[in-house]
Formats: C-alpha cells, structure tokens, sequence
C-alpha cells in the first residue's frame, strides 16, 4: 500500500497513456495539418522513421563520429557465443562491458555484462538483435535535449535532465534488500533487482560503501531524474552543437551522455554519448519530482511543435512522410519487438 500510494502522489510514475492524453489532441492536430499520422518521419530524415520506433541502435551510431561514443558492434540473433567473444576480442571491448537490444524501449533489456557466463545467458535468453559496448568510464550522467530548423547553422539545447543513479550506501548491519526498501523509489525495483541478483540482496553491505544496482541512468529503472537545464550555457551549446552537426541529417533529439565533470564536459572533454534518441525522444527534465504535471505537458507541447515544424521544414526540402499503410506495419512491428524486450 505504501509504494501504490507512492505512485498514485507522484504522476512520474502515471502510465504512459495517462500522462498524454492532452498532447493526442495536439498530435492529431499537426497530423491534421500535415495530413499524415507520421509526419515524424521527416523530422530526422537519416534514421529510421525519424528515430520514433523501429530505429537500430547501431544505424544510429554509425551515424555519430567515432571519438563521441564507446566501442559498440552489433550481435545479429542466435549468434554463437564463440563468434561473439572472436567480435569482442577483435574490437577491444573490455568487461564489464554493456549488452543491449539493438532496437531498444526505455532500458529494457539493458544488462551489465561482468564474465563470459553472463554473456553467454544473455545471447542464450536474447530473441532479438543487441548490441555490446564498452562500459563508460564516467560517473554523471544527463540527457541534453537537442533541437535545430534545418535552414539554421546551428541549434540550441531546450533542456537538460541529470540522473541520480540507484545507489545505496551500507550502514554495517543492513543486508541490501533493507537497503533499498529504504527509498519508494528503489523499492519499486525490488522485483526486478531480485531476478538480477537473487541471493547476493541478502549481502550485508560494509558502513560506507556504495553500490550502484543499476549503472544506467533510466527513469524506469529507478534512476531520479533532475532538471539539469540551469546547466545550459552559450560554451555548452556550443560543445553540442559542435558534435551534432557532424551527425547528418540530426535535427531533433536528446543525447543520453556520461561525463566527468560539466566544466569538461562544456570544454568537450572526457565525455561519452550512451544514446541518440530522435522523434520519441522525451525532453525528460520534466520527471524532476519538485515539476507539476502542468509544467510536464507545456514542456511536452513545447516539444512536439519543434518536431512538427522541423518535419514539416524537411518535408519541403524532399524528406518523405512515412505512408500510412507502411507506418501502420512500422507500428505494428513495433508493438511485437516491446513485448519481446519487456518480456526478457
């Protein structure tokens, strides 16, 4: 009862479908007056549908210069455990290393991968296509909404969210599992934390010491999310605007990045891109518990007007509308790939 209440006083963790249901209006709105449901599909005219669904990882990345990402390769389905561990050597990926779809939703599906047998149950557990990467070394993390028109020479950073990662101090007594019943927001992960460590939450864990039961910072897997847009600066905006304009066709989208220091970060060091999110991209420093569901769907509707006018811009310069037919069967296919992730 106490984590139902938890979530019934903090719309973060509302369902999906709750939380939009005035930005439908406005979508069948500019669908209106695009005269198509998937305008988005211009809005990043390189990535697959826009990068709203369907979207490979590894396309993406293949996209971003080398030196803004870790080693990555992808790792095809039912690959044989001898020919992923060849791809590894030959590429230098190093673990713990990263294992994760290729064609992601919301970090499901994402592991750290610690030995050989830890990658071998996940390529035997995988139906789908992943991708493994190096582990970024750095400690911070936050998602940088990016937003540029296509007659424009460079864009401008709308928000940035920071993220809190899952950790837990030890107190000397406390086994883990106390530990995280401590927090709501760590109990709601508790199922799921089970199935990833099992007997290892009985761990008492020394006074002093952290642990960090999920090194990725994903709102559904239990990471706080902080609105970090404070942090926008003129050098900033410059550092990422600098980087994005070196990916083709990028217009719309949050950069998922890991960084040092912001101080390095704005001077473009010691920083990693985790992720490019297009279209479905959520300017995500609205999941900062102190917003109100009213600030949410501003920042949403403010959001979604880019994307339309950004496709709509792209549009006139030749970049197509996904076709009705071929985006209902993108949509489908979609719904298939989610169930297949959530479900591992």
């Amino acid at each position: 009862m106490k984590l139902f209440f938890h979530k019934i006083t903090h719309w973060e963790y509302w369902p999906f479908q709750i939380v939009y249901i005035p930005i439908y209006f406005l979508w069948s709105y500019y669908s209106i007056k695009a005269k198509s449901i998937f305008f988005f599909n211009a809005s990043n005219p390189t990535i697959k549908n826009g990068g709203f669904m369907m979207e490979s990882k590894k396309e993406i990345y293949d996209l971003i210069p080398q030196q803004y990402y870790p080693k990555t390769e992808l790792i095809k389905e039912g690959t044989a455990l001898e020919e992923i561990l060849n791809t590894i050597q030959l590429s230098k990926i190093k673990y713990p290393l990263i294992a994760k779809p290729d064609i992601g939703l919301r970090g499901s599906g994402v592991k750290k991968i610690n030995t050989v047998q830890d990658l071998k149950e996940y390529a035997e557990k995988a139906n789908f296509d992943y991708v493994v990467q190096d582990l970024i070394p750095y400690e911070n993390e936050v998602g940088i909404f990016y937003v540029r028109y296509p007659h424009e020479k460079a864009g401008r950073i709308t928000g940035i969210v920071s993220k809190e990662f899952l950790i837990i101090t030890g107190n000397g007594f406390s086994t883990v599992e106390e530990l995280i019943k401590e927090n709501p927001r760590y109990e709601l992960q508790l199922k799921v934390l089970k199935q990833e460590y099992g007997k290892k939450l009985l761990d008492i864990l020394p006074k002093g010491e952290k642990l960090n039961l999920v090194p990725y910072g994903n709102h559904a897997r239990g990471a706080k999310f902080i609105d970090g847009s404070h942090w926008i600066t003129p050098k900033l905006t410059q550092t990422i605007n600098e980087m994005c304009l070196q990916i083709p066709g990028f217009y719309f989208g949050r950069l998922d990045v890991m960084y040092n220091t912001i101080e390095e970060l704005e001077q473009g060091i010691h920083f990693s891109v985790v992720e490019l999110n297009g279209a479905a991209s959520e300017p995500t420093h609205i999941y900062d518990p102190k917003h109100s569901l009213f600030f949410a769907w501003k920042e949403l509707a403010r959001h979604i007007t880019y994307m339309y006018e950004i496709s709509v811009a792209n549009h006139k310069n030749g970049a197509p509308y996904l076709p009705h037919k071929d985006g209902m069967k993108e949509y489908r296919m979609h719904l298939e790939q989610s169930n297949r992730i959530v479900n591992f």
